[in-house]
């Protein structure tokens, strides 16, 4: 049977005769659950409870750790009493202090080595399992595990500690030598990761560096030919070295540019919030100043019995109702005022930011592109002079993959010129990328701010009109009760 055909659920504890884990997305907010003693063959189902920090599933059919990756704030997770052989899978269990893998089918001592990736892991239960057996045991797991505090429901004393390590130390010494390496090619990988995220939010991955440049000559077909040809390797070296300077230029205004534009971002965020926060201390002021001066008034209205005096003290009331929604919406309208007029003049500094930022990214780009056409004439002209020595046979010994170009002037001619409308398509395409994201950048976060101030305003009026309604069908039904 499932999960949700046959339990009881008391504070997250869950008992029956349950197969299979399922139907628990209800309960997102849930942080323990006990589902112990069932038939459960498969951890499943608990992708939704990220905020579980107890887990029982002892006593089951389990055969495999699997099913936890969501739950990166469980601390106490119970296996014991299961099918399982080994330690998997549990990589996102990053919070784990108590973990009971006792009486399972885990045979190999070796494998405890997985658990020292859980730096917080302080009692651990493996009583119960093969591995037990094992004449080294005892001490391989403090040694193996040294932050560990009890182990199978035993202190672990300081003195067991120092032996186990020292009678594993070189053991242990190459294990942390290679666990460190590993972090830093992991930390290496993560940072280049990052960094390259930020170069793509500023739209310059691969500009600070020859990736430019290199991608022109080895996407096109034609280089490695007309690379051949005696003399152009002098003057692409200096072509070289001008186009990467002026991409370095591109990729640190970039960053500049997109730090200075986040910065702004951060800035009018602040002044919205702080807008914000003002307006809601001042509607609660008046809400306040209502309650304290009506709330009295309300209780004792409740006990009039002349329905004459009942009736000019309702009116009273509605008319202070009545003002109270006034006031609040127009403190809702001076603030929507007051957040128009700031998002207007973010918009145009924003809108300014961007137009600078893009006319500097074309003028770098347009160095490229002067470099590229100078490299083109040079390349023709050697091209040229090549052929024309060729057909006087005054050219020396050359490739035949080059000779094979040199069948007349027009195939020399557009050969080359192919090879340049490459390169300025590859320029263009970079620059237009930069250029496009720069323009998608402003008015996504425009359009993000009406529909967000829309939205504001819109769960705003919505709160006031509640507020407001509730005094009123207070009312409502005083006049109901009084009416015979």
């Amino acid at each position: 049977m499932t999960l949700m055909n046959k339990m009881l659920i008391v504070c997250g504890i869950i008992t029956a005769d349950i197969l299979k884990i399922d139907n628990l997305w209800q309960f997102k907010t849930l942080t323990k659950l006990q589902l112990d003693n069932n038939v459960i063959e498969k951890i499943e189902g608990l992708n939704t409870l990220a905020n579980l920090v107890w887990l029982d599933l002892s006593f089951n059919n389990i055969e495999m750790i699997e099913g936890l990756d969501e739950l990166i704030k469980l601390e106490d997770l119970s296996l014991y009493s299961n099918r399982i052989s080994n330690f998997e899978n549990m990589d996102s269990l990053v919070n784990l202090q108590i973990f009971s893998i006792g009486k399972n089918h885990i045979n190999n001592l070796e494998s405890i080595i997985y658990l020292r990736r859980f730096k917080k892991l302080r009692t651990l239960n493996l009583a119960g399992n093969p591995i037990c057996e094992d004449e080294r045991y005892s001490m391989y797991i403090p040694a193996y595990l040294p932050n560990l505090m009890y182990l199978d429901f035993i202190l672990i004393d300081q003195t067991t500690k120092e032996m186990a390590l020292e009678m594993h130390q070189h053991d242990v010494a190459n294990l942390v030598h290679h666990e460190t390496s590993a972090f830093r090619k992991l930390e290496k990988i993560r940072l280049e990761e990052e960094e390259l995220v930020l170069h793509k939010d500023a739209c310059v991955e691969y500009l600070n560096g020859p990736g430019l440049f290199n991608s022109m000559f080895t996407e096109d077909p034609e280089a490695p030919k007309l690379l051949l040809l005696p003399g152009v390797t002098e003057f692409l070296e200096t072509y070289k070295i001008g186009f990467i300077d002026v991409c370095q230029k591109l990729f640190e205004y970039g960053l500049k540019g997109f730090d200075i534009r986040k910065k702004e971002v951060e800035h009018f965020l602040e002044c919205l919030r702080e807008a914000n926060e003002d307006n809601q201390n001042r509607g609660i002021k008046i809400i306040k100043e209502f309650e304290d001066k009506n709330k009295e008034n309300f209780n004792k209205m409740q006990h009039i019995t002349e329905s004459k005096i009942l009736e000019l003290k309702v009116s009273a009331f509605r008319t202070e109702i009545d003002l109270l929604w006034s006031n609040l919406m127009n403190l809702e309208m001076q603030l929507v005022d007051q957040l128009e007029e700031t998002t207007r003049d973010f918009e145009r500094n924003i809108s300014e930011m961007a137009s600078t930022y893009i006319e500097n990214i074309q003028a770098l780009t347009a160095q490229c592109r002067d470099m590229e056409n100078r490299y083109n004439e040079n390349m023709l002209e050697i091209a040229v002079s090549s052929y024309e020595k060729m057909g006087k046979n005054e050219e020396e010994e050359m490739p035949d993959e080059l000779r094979a170009l040199f069948v007349d002037k027009d195939t020399v001619i557009n050969t080359v010129n192919a090879s340049h409308d490459l390169h300025l398509l590859k320029i263009d395409n970079q620059e237009d990328k930069m250029v496009t994201r720069a323009n998608s950048w402003v008015t996504e976060m425009i359009e993000k701010l009406h529909v967000d101030e829309i939205s504001r305003n819109r769960k705003r009026v919505l709160e006031i009109y509640i507020y407001v309604t509730h005094w009123r069908d207070e009312l409502d039904y005083l006049e109901v009760q009084d009416s015979p």
